[in-house]
């Protein structure tokens, strides 16, 4: 039988570059929320430098666009993650930050245990909620799809 993760993509557009006054009150939280994460019941990988950053990462044509990968072994995992760590203040506080999205911003999508997903396949994820919104092949927190059948 087959087994599934969860892997998530979110992306965010900065307001400016990660080493301006303006970003301060987010880069400077940001070993935290990683070792938060990394700590965190569930939590299997997420994408990062040698360094463990991932603010560093730029895979879009918009330098100032963040991308933030992570696996997780259930949806409900990730949500506590997001929604009950410290994590939350940086959800609460996120507008002095980033700019509001209007497109597909977050994807969430299951894999076979042991895959590590490419950005490649993140982009399709967030493209395929923009074009045809949430499906088993893309979904988001507001409409989950359940793991697949083996």
């Amino acid at each position: 039988m087959k087994e599934y993760h969860l892997a998530q993509v979110n992306i965010a557009l900065a307001k400016a570059e990660m080493d301006t006054e303006l970003m301060e009150g987010f880069v400077s939280r940001l070993d935290e929320i990683n070792d938060t994460a990394d700590k965190a019941e569930g939590f299997v990988w997420r994408l990062q430098t040698d360094d463990g950053d991932s603010t560093a990462i730029r895979v879009f044509d918009k330098p100032l666009l963040l991308v933030n990968m992570s696996v997780w072994e259930s949806i409900d995992a990730l949500k506590s993650f997001v929604y009950t760590s410290a994590h939350v203040e940086l959800i609460r506080d996120r507008q002095a930050w980033f700019h509001k999205f209007v497109d597909a911003h977050q994807a969430l999508w299951w894999i076979p245990i042991g895959h590590i997903p490419k950005i490649e396949e993140a982009k399709e994820k967030l493209e395929h909620i923009q074009k045809h919104g949430p499906s088993p092949l893309a979904f988001h927190f507001g409409k989950p799809f359940s793991k697949p059948e083996s």
